[in-house]
């Protein structure tokens, strides 16, 4: 009896809505943006990183207001590659390093996610 006590308040504990694989790594993502110490360039104008996941973060929401819910990469795809406005490429430039597409920086954010996660 006990036992099952312990189990229903345990799932009474849990959130209504576990976040799905693909939101957990959204999140890590967005979370992965805002402390990097690198400049976001959108539209050839620099960025820090808490402004960079400001904008990307209000794009993802944007996609899911339209009823998807995407996977990483479509993320990475529709909300942290380009400017919707101008279409110019988002850049990331981290400290000793030379600006890079942020849609390659994110993927391989993902990658190194997905690697520790298997571990």
């Amino acid at each position: 009896m006990n036992r099952i006590v312990a189990v229903l308040m345990l799932l009474a504990a849990l959130p209504a809505h576990a976040l799905t694989e693909s939101e957990q790594e959204i999140q890590y993502l967005l979370a992965t943006i805002e402390q990097a110490p690198c400049t976001f360039i959108r539209n050839g104008k620099s960025y820090d990183s808490a402004d960079a996941r400001s904008h990307i973060e209000r794009k993802y929401n944007y996609i899911l207001g339209k009823g998807h819910h995407p996977t990483a990469e479509q993320f990475i795809e529709h909300a942290a590659t380009q400017s919707s406005f101008s279409g110019r490429a988002y850049q990331i430039q981290c400290p000793g390093e030379a600006a890079q597409p942020s849609a390659q920086w994110l993927l391989d954010a993902l990658s190194q996610y997905r690697k520790n996660a298997a571990e």
